[in-house]
């Protein structure tokens, strides 16, 4: 880098960005998901974890939610 540069003086600017970013969770999911999220990645070539949270994403975007019925 050249000396006459003087980087003193900028003003720093926010990432406009930061809002898409991933955030890292820990979770516990059943061996039969993930293996079948693997076999999903496998044939399409897309990574496991970023198919989970393309499922996840299409869920929040047309507001799914899980209807569940409990056995009495």
């Amino acid at each position: 880098m050249k000396n006459h540069y003087d980087f003193s003086k900028m003003k720093g600017v926010k990432n406009p960005y930061t809002k898409y970013l991933k955030q890292p969770i820990t979770m516990r999911v059943d061996c039969e998901s993930v293996e079948y999220f693997k076999s999903l990645a496998e044939e399409s070539g897309i990574p496991y974890q970023t198919l989970i949270n393309l499922y996840l994403r299409d869920c929040t975007v047309n507001h799914r939610k899980l209807q569940m019925k409990w056995a009495s």
